[in-house]
């Protein structure tokens, strides 16, 4: 596809480029007299205001895989897609109120630093270890791979190189400067970011209402294909399994979101980066409400994209540019691409660096937080407990550079996927429950033991597997279940619940283990800004869930 650049859409592309890499680099540099230490190189020097916080908390986790993936699955499924983030803005005010109290009182780096305090350093360990993987082979390789593949849709660039240069890009800045140049960048990204994703849902209301306007460009889509708007899919939907029903609402969702939101590094670690526990929560807020919108710019293009190639007239007025990478059902990622095309000189510029905003972004954040767990948890305690602030930032540094390295290796080889969002879900789903389970019952349960946890997050795996993948031939015998994998991942976790409640209360004797966290409500107690802005969180939630129930 030839995107059809013009001098302006390239001027302001480079504009952006310059700007973040200038920020970047400004950001990060050492201040005189003062030599970058652990602090300022993974948690920004705790200094971190809540717009800062909140901004780079959406750009952080809007990335390829919404601009392009939840696109896609907007236009194979439709709005059922958005509970991913209209319920990840409920999960991030249960996060603010319920978790930051308990872990910004405990000054945590990493979340397996918590895991450390509250259970045992080898279950720390552990976790680790099965985040930097998780990290390297599923978000960064899936990030990298979603972008270069819109990189190549969009402006004819081959995958590999467009793999290489958004990994250069991002490690220009983020590998020097560490968090407080990722976050500040952010704030940035995040303009550009709304900015491009508004433009190109407004071209293509526009052309879907044969150019009467967005409201208008709402109404056509809506009645055309009224089904894309359920909220709650029935089981005989073919896309039940991946959004399957009720379940998104009281089911396996919450493990996929409370996991994320609550207890993932490059999430979680700007927050703890903040001034105060205050700044943090009104930044989780902003972020809330944020969350709101996000459909707007990712999940509507999508549907507008199949109303557009399903309507002869439709694509006969868009000329030949329509008949480019035309997405279809099996090939619902190019949605996103292929209506970038359609905007005119200036604004290709601006959605193109949107969407750049949204992966490098991304990419910085995981590089940061795999590089601070790698440091912090496995470097400085196994390798050289006595690292000077010179060796720890430096081994940051080397490790997000490898992390990368792999992550551009592996990228490539994802080739053919489609609904690229279900599928990083889907796969993190394998772990994100087990680890959700000890997070719970470490912070909610006095009694869970180091010994309940260990068996716990090594059982989560087996029993993971057990409802994802039968032998050979075996999908109908009665022993397995064939289940949509929100719901697999709400048997997980509960079963390995059940692991640690069993097993600790077993090597506990009942009793509370000395670890426990002591709780109290003042420990809870929130702002009347945050509470009013909660509940308006949650009305609107309500309304929107009300009005597309089915």
């Amino acid at each position: 596809m030839n995107a059809s650049f013009q001098t302006i859409d390239y001027l302001i592309f480079i504009v952006y480029g310059i700007t973040i890499l200038g920020v970047g680099l400004w950001v990060s540099r050492d201040k005189k007299g003062h030599e970058k230490n652990a602090e300022d190189y993974f948690l920004a020097g705790k200094s971190l205001p809540w717009w800062a916080i909140g901004a780079s908390l959406i750009a952080a986790n809007i990335s390829a895989e919404q601009f392009i993936g939840m696109s896609g699955s907007g236009f194979a499924v439709g709005m059922a897609i958005a509970s991913y983030e209209w319920m990840g803005g409920l999960t991030l005010l249960l996060v603010g109120k319920y978790f930051l109290p308990i872990f910004i009182e405990k000054g945590l780096y990493t979340i397996p630093e918590f895991v450390e305090q509250r259970y045992s350093t080898n279950l720390k360990t552990i976790l680790a270890v099965f985040w930097i993987g998780l990290y390297i082979f599923v978000n960064l390789t899936s990030v990298l791979y979603l972008g270069a593949l819109a990189l190549e849709t969009i402006m004819g660039i081959p995958l590999v190189y467009g793999v290489l240069g958004l990994a250069l890009f991002a490690a220009a800045y983020s590998l020097y400067g560490g968090l407080s140049a990722v976050a500040w960048t952010d704030v940035i990204q995040v303009v550009f970011l709304v900015l491009g994703g508004l433009a190109t849902t407004y071209l293509a209301l526009d052309q879907v209402s044969g150019g009467q306007g967005l409201i208008e460009g709402l109404k056509v889509i809506y009645d055309r294909v009224p089904e894309k708007f359920v909220m709650i899919l029935e089981e005989s939907n073919p896309e039940y399994v991946n959004l399957p029903g009720i379940g998104v609402l009281v089911g396996g969702m919450w493990v996929a979101n409370l996991y994320y939101w609550g207890f993932n590094q490059y999430i979680i670690q700007r927050t703890l980066a903040a001034k105060s526990l205050k700044e943090s929560q009104k930044g989780i807020l902003m972020a809330a409400l944020l969350k709101l919108v996000i459909p707007l710019i990712v999940v509507i293009p999508g549907i507008a994209a199949f109303v557009m190639v399903n309507d002869p007239e439709i694509m006969a007025s868009l000329g030949d540019l329509a008949k480019n990478n035309i997405p279809t059902l099996e090939a619902a990622d190019k949605a996103y691409p292929w209506l970038l095309q359609f905007l005119p000189a200036g604004f290709k510029g601006i959605a193109f660096a949107a969407l750049a905003a949204a992966i490098v972004s991304s990419l910085a954040s995981m590089l940061n937080s795999t590089s601070t767990i790698f440091t912090m948890d496995i470097y400085k305690p196994y390798v050289n407990p006595k690292a000077t602030n010179k060796q720890t930032v430096r081994t940051g540094r080397v490790t997000a550079a490898v992390a990368l390295l792999i992550a551009v290796l592996i990228a490539p080889m994802l080739g053919g996927l489609d609904q690229a969002f279900q599928y990083i879900q889907e796969y993190t789903g394998v772990v994100s429950p087990g680890i959700l389970a000890v997070f719970m019952l470490g912070l909610f349960w006095k009694k869970t033991t180091n010994k309940g946890a260990i068996y716990g997050v090594l059982a989560s795996i087996p029993i993971a597997l057990y409802f994802k993948v039968a032998p050979k031939g075996w999908s109908d015998n009665p022993l397995f279940v064939n289940v949509p994998f929100l719901d697999q991942m709400g048997y997980t976790a509960l079963l390995t619940m059940g692991v640690i409640a069993v097993v600790s209360w077993i090597d506990g004797k009942g009793q509370d283990s000395d670890k426990g966290i002591d709780l109290s409500a003042d420990l809870f107690k929130t702002s009347n800004q945050f509470n009013i802005g909660a509940f308006a969180v949650f009305i609107v939630l309500a309304a929107l869930y009300a009005l597309m129930w089915n």
